[in-house]
């Protein structure tokens, strides 16, 4: 079955571009499109995409209140910002607004359609530079001398806290498993894997399938 997407996109040359770019690959499809905030709410309660595409910068309801409302009013829906604002306060606000991938416009096609692959197979997606400055944001200053080796032993001295469910998706990942298979193995939507494995992805901090099952080997998740 097709990834439904819905653009809400007020500039009507990137709202071409971007539809063209959806239209152009068959396990896409454009479910519908809205210039403005107004009609943005009205797109996503007429009804559910798998994705929204998002702009920041609409002429009249704030975007990261698009996102507020796409993720209320469908949980399992991703959302994606693509803008042109690369800033702290937009990045962080998209962020904390629901938003599980940021890109900005300049983004080539396949940047785009990859990300949106990305998105759907859990993992969350953004520009190089965006996922630098977030780093750099959060990054905690290093402490020197024992004060250093005292908080890096309290770090690692435990893994990080999955439930039963997560470490059942973990080892299923492990195996290579798609999401549909994960979800028919434990008689579940492929959806609801979905979400389960974005929450493991949060929890150990990481943004793909890889990275996943590299570090929770390393923390022994995969041996319990």
């Amino acid at each position: 079955m097709a990834t439904t997407i819905a653009i809400i996109e007020d500039n009507p040359e990137f709202l071409n571009r971007f539809s063209q770019i959806i239209q152009s690959d068959p396990d896409y499809l454009l479910l519908g499109v809205a210039t403005n905030g107004l009609d943005g709410i009205a797109l996503v309660n007429n009804g559910r995409a798998d994705v929204y595409l998002v702009d920041l910068g609409l002429p009249d309801v704030d975007g990261i209140e698009i996102i507020k409302h796409a993720v209320k009013a469908h949980a399992d829906c991703d959302v994606m910002v693509i803008t042109v604002f690369g800033d702290d306060a937009h990045i962080i606000k998209s962020i904390e607004a629901g938003a599980t991938g940021y890109i900005l416009k300049d983004s080539s096609s396949f940047d785009i359609l990859d990300c949106i692959r990305t998105l759907r197979d859990g993992g969350s997606p953004v520009n190089p530079m965006i996922a630098r400055r977030i780093l750099q944001k959060f990054q905690p200053e290093k402490p020197n001398g024992i004060e250093s080796i005292a908080i890096t032993k309290s770090l690692t001295s435990a893994p990080p806290a999955l439930t039963d469910r997560e470490n059942q998706m973990l080892r299923a990942l492990a195996k290579g498993l798609s999401f549909k298979e994960i979800g028919e193995t434990h008689f579940i939507s492929a959806h609801t894997v979905a979400r389960h494995v974005k929450k493991i992805y949060r929890t150990l901090a990481v943004h793909s399938r890889g990275e996943a099952v590299y570090e929770a080997s390393k923390m022994g998740l995969l041996e319990m």
